[in-house]
């Protein structure tokens, strides 16, 4: 079977990107900033809103809404991920396959991501719930609030979450959200 990606031009997008082998490194403070500019140095060249976003210490979820004409999240992830390895201590990176070696890839994170695009607003709104309640669904924190690494301190700042929010009673999404 063949997959086929959905472009929709100016779409929004929930992405999940997973590490090589799922090896946790991301969290890292020296591994936090060079992602950070990894994204910024890729929305210099081609400019993305980043509409919710987290990341855990194997894998990251996001929101991306693209600009009007343009559906090309490939090339973003492609400049994303280069970036990273490019300047990533080779210490993180995992064991290089025959595979990876004859393409000369390195071994930082796995080849593809997993994309969906957002059908409405309440597709939209359950994928922000779910990447900011996934530190909790991981058992890294208790509350969403106790996450560093997410959108969701901005959600409160702006007023459109309770701080409080997952601070409790689980959150159950529907098995297709996320795909972890």
């Amino acid at each position: 079977m063949e997959y086929h990606r959905v472009k929709i031009e100016g779409g929004t997008y929930f992405f999940t990107l997973a590490t090589h082998n799922r090896r946790p490194f991301l969290c890292y403070p020296n591994n936090v900033e060079l992602l950070r500019q990894a994204f910024l140095h890729t929305m210099q060249r081609h400019p993305m809103e980043i509409d919710a976003f987290v990341l855990l210490p194997d894998h990251l979820h996001t929101v991306w809404t693209l600009p009007k004409g343009d559906y090309n999240y490939s090339r973003r992830w492609r400049l994303i991920k280069s970036y990273f390895s490019r300047h990533c201590q080779g210490k993180y990176e995992g064991v290089i396959s025959t595979s990876r070696q004859s393409k000369q890839e390195r071994a930082f994170w796995q080849r593809r991501f997993w994309e969906h695009l957002i059908r409405d607003n309440q597709d939209f709104s359950n994928h922000v719930e779910y990447i900011h309640y996934n530190p909790v669904k991981h058992g890294l924190v208790a509350a969403p609030k106790d996450w560093e690494h997410s959108s969701f301190h901005r959600y409160v700042q702006a007023g459109l979450c309770d701080e409080m929010w997952g601070a409790g009673d689980e959150v159950l999404f529907h098995e297709t959200i996320g795909h972890e």
